[in-house]
């Protein structure tokens, strides 16, 4: 697949191993998960962050393997998910670090560009999210707002 602003077509990146069963050494008690999950949520953590804590600290390789559910339809069946999708709200603080970085290096043009190219991919995702009602249709971004609640 091209990449989308150098029109290369790069490297594909990694995928996981197909047909490799764990299950000999993984805890495959799903309650114990969920509740896992849910614990970690209220602590303020993201579905990311969640997946690598239950990997390195819990013995789940991949909860999706194990229960047939994403981390984030637990976390919504839980009601722990917020208004900004995770993918979007990292995206959102990138563009709010470049803003803050470029105030006081006005003449960084390479973070100028970075900035831009951030932009385009956060209108892109909000248009996605507005396509499958994730986001409301007349929701907008304000980096000016969006600082207030990001940080």
């Amino acid at each position: 697949m091209a990449r989308t602003y150098s029109r290369k077509k790069g490297k594909s990146g990694s995928t996981k191993p197909v047909g490799i069963d764990n299950k000999s050494w993984t805890a495959t008690d799903q309650k114990s998960l969920q509740t896992t999950i849910v614990d970690l949520a209220k602590t303020g953590k993201t579905a990311s962050e969640i997946g690598m804590i239950l990997r390195d600290m819990h013995s789940y390789p991949d909860v999706k393997a194990l229960t047939g559910k994403r981390i984030s339809h637990f976390l919504r069946e839980a009601k722990l998910t917020g208004e900004v999708p995770d993918d979007l709200l990292a995206l959102i603080r990138r563009d709010i670090a470049l803003e803050k970085h470029r105030e006081t290096n006005h003449k960084d043009m390479t973070a100028k560009r970075g900035q831009q190219l951030t932009l385009g991919k956060i209108n892109r995702l909000v248009s996605y999210y507005k396509k499958t009602n994730v986001l409301a249709a007349d929701w907008t971004y304000d980096r000016k707002k969006a600082v207030q609640w990001v940080i």
